[in-house]
Parts: C-alpha cells; sequence; structure tokens
C-alpha cells in the first residue's frame, strides 16, 4: 500500500510540475482597450474563438462573431454579451466551407460596417469530408476559406490602420509540407479520407496558415498592417468534434487531463492581437505569447510565394 501511495504521490508532483510549466501556458499582459474599434474572430461561437472575442469584447471593441452555425453563434452572443456588459457583439454568418459564402459574408461586412481594425483567423477543424467547391475540407475551411477572406478585407483593413491579422496555425506545422501537383488533381493536400490522411492534411493546412502570414507579411510592407500566426497550445475543445465516436471518447480524458482550457488557448493569440512594439515582427510565429522559430518549410519564401499564386488561383480571385 505504502509502494502505492508512493506512486500516487509521485505521478501527482509530476502532473503539477508539467501542469504549472507547460500546460497551464503564458498569458497576455496588454492593457490595451479597444474603444471604436471592430474586430472579427472566425469560429468563435466555442473554444478558444469564443474565448478571444470575450475578451475583446471586455476591452471595449466590436466583436463579429464569423460563425457557420447561426443557433450557436447566437448563443454565443448571448454569453458574451452578458459576461463581458458590451452589446457590440454581433453574428454574421460565415461558411469557410463556401467561397461563395466568404463572398458574400465579405460584402455584407463592408456594406455594414466601417471599421475593421483585427481580422482574426481562428477557425479550425480536423476530419474528412469535401467543401461546396470540391476542396478537402480541412484545406478549404483552414486554409483557403481564410485566405480568400483575408484578401477581399485588405483594403477595409489599410483603411483602418494601425491594424492586424492574426493566423492561428499549430505547432503540428512542423510535419506538414505542400504538394501542389496534388493540389491539381485531388484539390487536396492528400490523396484520400482515412483518419491517418485527415491528420496529415491538418498538418498541411496549418503550414499553409505559417506560408500565408510570411507571404502576406512581405506584400503589406510599407502599409500599416501586420499579421502573425501562431500556436495556441493544445486545447480541450470541441476542435475534434468532426471525428469518429471512438476516436472523441479515447481523447476526451486525455485532453481535459493534459490539455489547456479555451481561456488559457485564447492568449497567444490575444497577445498578436493586442501586444505593442511587435509590429517589426509581422510574418513571424508565436507560441506561448512569446516569438518562436517556425519549421524550415515555414520560412521558404518561394513556397509561400507559390502557395499565395495558387490560392489566388483555386480560390478565382485572380
Amino acid at each position: 500500500m505504502s509502494v502505492l501511495l508512493s506512486i500516487l504521490a509521485v505521478g501527482i508532483a509530476l502532473y503539477l510540475i508539467l501542469y504549472y510549466n507547460v500546460i497551464r501556458g503564458s498569458r497576455c499582459t496588454s492593457s490595451v482597450t479597444l474603444k471604436g474599434k471592430t474586430a472579427i474572430v472566425t469560429g468563435s461561437n466555442t473554444g478558444i474563438g469564443k474565448a478571444t472575442a470575450l475578451d475583446l469584447a471586455k476591452r471595449g471593441a466590436r466583436v463579429i462573431l464569423a460563425c457557420r452555425s447561426k443557433q450557436k453563434a447566437e448563443a454565443a452572443v448571448y454569453d458574451i454579451r452578458r459576461e463581458s456588459g458590451s452589446n457590440e457583439v454581433v453574428f454574421m454568418q460565415l461558411d469557410l466551407g463556401s467561397l461563395k459564402s466568404v463572398r458574400s459574408f465579405a460584402e455584407t461586412f463592408l456594406k455594414t460596417e466601417l471599421r475593421l481594425d483585427l481580422l482574426i483567423n481562428n477557425a479550425g477543424m480536423l476530419g474528412p469530408g469535401y467543401t461546396e467547391d470540391g476542396f478537402g475540407m480541412v484545406f478549404g475551411v483552414n486554409h483557403l476559406g481564410h485566405f480568400l477572406l483575408t484578401c477581399l478585407l485588405l483594403d477595409r483593413l489599410k483603411e483602418c490602420g494601425p491594424s492586424r491579422v492574426v493566423n492561428v496555425s499549430a505547432l503540428l506545422h512542423r510535419l506538414g509540407f505542400v504538394d501542389f501537383a496534388l493540389l491539381g488533381t485531388h484539390k487536396d493536400l492528400v490523396p484520400g479520407q482515412s483518419t491517418w490522411h485527415n491528420f496529415r492534411a491538418y498538418c498541411h493546412s496549418k503550414l499553409c496558415n505559417v506560408l500565408f502570414t510570411r507571404e502576406l507579411a512581405n506584400r503589406l510592407e510599407g502599409t500599416s498592417v501586420t499579421t502573425y500566426s501562431l500556436h495556441p497550445g493544445v486545447i480541450h475543445t470541441e476542435f475534434g468534434r468532426n471525428l469518429k465516436l471512438w476516436q472523441r471518447l479515447f481523447l476526451e480524458p486525455i485532453s481535459k487531463l493534459f490539455f489547456m482550457d479555451a481561456e488559457r488557448g485564447a492568449q497567444t493569440t490575444l497577445h498578436c492581437a493586442l501586444q505593442e512594439g511587435i509590429e517589426p515582427l509581422s510574418g513571424r510565429y508565436f507560441s506561448s505569447c512569446a516569438l518562436q522559430e517556425v519549421g524550415a518549410k515555414g520560412r521558404d519564401d518561394a513556397l509561400a510565394r507559390k502557395l499565395w499564386e495558387v490560392s489566388e488561383r483555386l480560390s478565382n480571385l485572380s
């Protein structure tokens, strides 16, 4: 019994050390207020997107929840208004898996909103399926939809500068690569729809987020718009809702023990959106509220430029 108690005590001690030094993560320390500013947060009806939107609303921003599900988003609007005390929180429908929806969102936003100071491309998914336009769902939602959305809103961001674009990527970008030939033949980053293919597609899409940020920064040089990508940490959210039931049941207890909650997971996003003085670091990648180096492929300017050009063609932007 004493041996078991000793093992249990050591296990608890190790978990606490891991929690306070790794899992808990760093916090955004910015005290910036956002009265008179407008922010868009995609995928903000749940998880770190909702936590991000709540923080921005508490700082006085007008916050647009850009989400696919009207029911879930309206519930999130109610929650955020109640917790923040702000009525400047509204829902606008956006389905990143539909290029038509992205264009409709941008058109409506530009007609009805005078400002855009923060664009936070937060939405992300992992799972099978295809978008309305025939692209792999992970590629279409995690990269191509956000690419088109950002490009359509760039002029407004420039008009309201200084402004920022924040792209939520992931540490797994280091495992990603971009096969342009496969994109041409399959309209996807992977050749299949298995669980392994879905995981690989996610890694590839997160590399796309990093490369997009890098090329966007190059194209925005000399303007008042800056852009950043980031790893939010490993978060316990509804992110894996598209996984199979047995996969969710397996991951649920692990994620509750070892993953950050949504509020903690939003901190690096908030750091990139709010921290003063990081403007010279436009195009760079952050984690735990600090500048980090990306993987080798994420530093390839030629690859970033080609991804931009291919994305323009795939989204019918060029």
